[in-house]
């Protein structure tokens, strides 16, 4: 952690009168916790929420800008990885303007189209290597089509079709943290779909930027342009069509998300209901991942708003909902629809972390194990699947059974 945010901390603590131990037992942590905190050390995110809810701030008003941390010797795995992508989005400027590259003959956008389609589908199929080794020549084939077309409803087309590419690109780099690349790519795709005139796509575009930002800690940000932009896509009180509603509710679920992490419940309360008035409407899930990345709906709204139990750290109340709510039961997805893989798989990790808090690790490692079934290589980018098992093993009085070595190998996690 920042020496900044060491001074927040402190700063905060003192002006509310509370000791190390009174702020350690109003948050619900150990004193050595807020300790480390106050000395700079390295804390999980969710215990900055905990902080926060109880020195009463936003979890925001902890956090500040400062130098980054040496990062040793060990070179970032994915520098190289991803340097053809990176030439793509962040392309190299100097004093001599570059020729633009011109396409050799017309573009067909609906292969085009039918290609960037496929490639979404490697993505949600957990196909991580296949879709980072398409996107560079998907993105080129993008800029080309949209320089072809320059005028009329073809260059329009051509710059929903490079929205399109765009916001994969962006939505990969965001799950693999690639956060600089990724919101190069975002910022793209909700410029190039306004620029089209498709408000639902460039909203769309924005609930992706705010899971970046969330995930970069700028809460604020994310809560604000969430609001906004359901402020600009908000439909109309009757006659508006699935797609409409499905953006807007993303939209309040982006905000809520936010909302709930940097401690504003009372927001995060509202955003929710928004979102269960859009999915009511709905009425089943409504598929549109091919403009809309959207899978929204009852399931989809009510599995988002678990999360805000996991977030303020009430495990047995994730426990009790995921058992006893009809929109979270697996059973009720064939009436209401089932959400997307990637919502499907969270939400089971929430569960898996909720069951390890409480103390019944059998039942977290089950859940861990269904998600590796369905998503492999997706599980291994979730920092939240690597904590929660680095809890199980911390919890484990016993000899580690066979399948929590397998896990924990497979997570990188050492006991």
């Amino acid at each position: 952690m920042t020496t900044e945010l060491a001074d927040n901390v402190r700063k905060y603590r003192r002006r509310a009168g509370m000791s190390q131990e009174e702020l350690a037992h109003a948050a619900g942590v150990s004193p050595g916790t807020v300790r480390k905190v106050e000395q700079g050390g390295t804390v999980r995110m969710e215990t900055l929420h905990a902080l926060a809810r109880a020195l009463g701030v936003t979890t925001a008003a902890l956090m500040a800008s400062d130098a980054p941390e040496p990062i040793g010797r060990a070179e970032e795995p994915n520098r190289f990885n991803l340097i053809q992508l990176r030439a793509v989005l962040t392309p190299a400027v100097g004093l001599v303007d570059q020729d633009a590259e011109v396409a050799g003959e017309e573009p067909n956008l609906r292969t085009f189209s039918r290609t960037v389609r496929d490639a979404r589908e490697l993505y949600f199929s957990d196909s991580y290597k296949s879709v980072a080794a398409q996107l560079p020549g998907l993105l080129r084939d993008a800029s080309l089509a949209v320089a072809y077309y320059d005028s009329g409803d073809e260059h329009r087309q051509a710059l929903l079709a490079r929205a399109e590419a765009l916001r994969l690109a962006g939505t990969y780099l965001t799950q693999v943290r690639q956060y600089d690349i990724a919101y190069a790519a975002l910022s793209g795709a909700i410029e190039d779909a306004k620029q089209s005139g498709d408000m639902l796509a460039a909203g769309s575009g924005v609930g992706g930027m705010c899971w970046l930002l969330v995930r970069q800690g700028r809460l604020d940000e994310a809560e604000r342009i969430a609001a906004e932009s359901m402020d600009a896509v908000e439909p109309k009180i009757t006659g508006a069509e699935p797609d409409h509603y499905a953006v807007w509710g993303g939209l309040a679920m982006e905000a809520a998300a936010a909302a709930a992490r940097n401690n504003r419940p009372d927001e995060a309360k509202e955003y929710r209901k928004a979102a269960r008035v859009a999915a009511t409407a709905v009425g089943t899930a409504h598929r549109n991942l091919s403009r809309h990345w959207s899978v929204f709906g009852p399931v989809t709204a009510a599995l988002k708003a678990l999360e805000d139990s996991m977030v303020i750290g009430d495990a047995r109340a994730v426990v009790r909902k995921a058992d006893e709510e009809e929109a979270l039961s697996p059973r009720a997805w064939k009436r209401l629809g089932r959400p997307s893989t990637n919502d499907g798989n969270r939400f089971t990790l929430d569960v898996a972390r909720a069951y390890t808090r409480t103390g019944d690790l059998s039942a977290a490692m089950d859940e861990l194990t269904r998600v590796r079934a369905t998503a492999p290589e997706w599980l291994r980018h979730q920092n939240s699947a690597a904590e929660t098992m680095q809890e199980i093993l911390n919890k484990r009085k016993r000899t580690l059974t066979t399948e929590m070595r397998d896990m924990a190998a497979y997570l990188d996690v050492v006991g």
